[in-house]
């Protein structure tokens, strides 16, 4: 815990905090543990760098556990965004392409960033980029999960990629 109560505080003078979250003043340490003590509650320090330094007077379990809630809330709200790759070609069929947006709209859903890569092999690399774009906009439309471009779509050496992801609805 990093918190000093009530004996564990060394500061001679403190700003004190009432359990009703009232101003109480500059006190002495003495004074304000007995405060705390006649009010049947823990003098907990809460900020030790500032000059004097603030304590406050409550029930130090109860204070520990709303800080423990707290931090799992923050820890449960915490989501680390992946990207997630997937990869199809020119001829590629209509259900293979069902299948794969399936996966897209899943992990759009999750809340991942999608890659998705045409593959092109031999000659296909060179062909018009419309006519390629067209056969990535034919997987796109089986995304059933409602999405915003964010990079592409780009011509790399192994084909065509464009990375999309989730739009908010917050």
């Amino acid at each position: 815990m990093d918190e000093r109560i009530n004996g564990q505080i060394r500061a001679s003078e403190l700003r004190v905090i009432g359990p009703d979250g009232a101003l109480l003043g500059v006190l002495s340490r003495n004074e304000a543990l007995t405060r705390a003590e006649q009010a049947g509650l823990d003098l907990v320090e809460i900020s030790p760098n500032a000059v004097p330094p603030v304590a406050k007077i409550l029930d130090y379990g109860k204070f520990v556990y709303e800080k423990n809630k707290k931090e799992k809330v923050a820890k449960q709200n915490s989501h680390v965004t992946e990207l997630k790759s997937l990869q199809v070609t020119i001829g590629t069929g209509e259900h293979d392409l069902e299948l794969k947006a399936k996966n897209a709209s899943t992990w759009l859903k999750e809340g991942h960033r999608v890659k998705i890569n045409l593959f092109l092999k031999g000659r296909a690399k060179y062909l018009n980029e419309a006519f390629l774009r067209e056969r990535m906009d034919r997987l796109l439309h089986f995304v059933s999960e409602e999405y915003k471009v964010i990079d592409g779509p780009k011509k790399g050496p192994k084909g065509l990629t464009i990375i999309i992801e989730r739009t908010n609805k917050k």
